[in-house]
């Protein structure tokens, strides 16, 4: 992750699959971040195939790179009890210092600009074509750089037109 790689194919489609063979996936499950490259996809739509699921519906959180750049570069957290915080929308009460135990909030290797340019160039370079693949039928795009509440609402109201 501190270079801005991802998982392989083969891995996260393993985890999928055992995942969604829990009890509690019986009714409906949400995956975030996945499929991500097109075997993926092609993978996913073998298990919905083989175990009988719904097909899925994809809510594709659209946000221009330079806005995901700011939000993330503000990231911080504690290196003791992990809280996050984002000096631009969450920040600490004392700048600088965890409310919770006054621990000083660091900036995660992840959260570097490089890591993430790089990071969203893999991402549009493998998810481009899953949302191709999938077609305007399934994919649902919201605008994710509005306010998180209005995220929310637009979900849902995507997913309405859906049900």
């Amino acid at each position: 992750m501190s270079t801005g790689g991802l998982v392989g194919d083969d891995l996260v489609n393993a985890m999928v699959a055992n995942r969604v063979s829990q009890p509690d996936c019986r009714r409906g499950f949400l995956l975030d971040g996945y499929p991500r490259t097109k075997p993926q996809a092609r993978f996913l739509a073998n298990l919905v195939d083989e175990r009988n699921l719904p097909e899925p519906v994809v809510i594709h959180l659209d946000v221009p790179a330079d806005h995901l750049v700011a939000r993330l570069t503000a990231r911080r957290q504690c290196p003791r009890c992990h809280r996050l915080y984002n000096v631009i929308s969450q920040p600490p009460r004392v700048e600088g210092l965890c409310d919770d135990d006054r621990t000083p909030l660091v900036t995660r290797e992840d959260d570097r600009e490089e890591v993430i340019r790089r990071r969203l160039a893999a991402y549009e370079a493998q998810t481009g074509p899953v949302l191709e693949w999938y077609g305007p039928s399934v994919v649902r795009r919201v605008d994710g750089s509005l306010a998180p509440e209005q995220v929310a609402q637009a979900i849902e109201q995507s997913l309405m037109v859906c049900a």
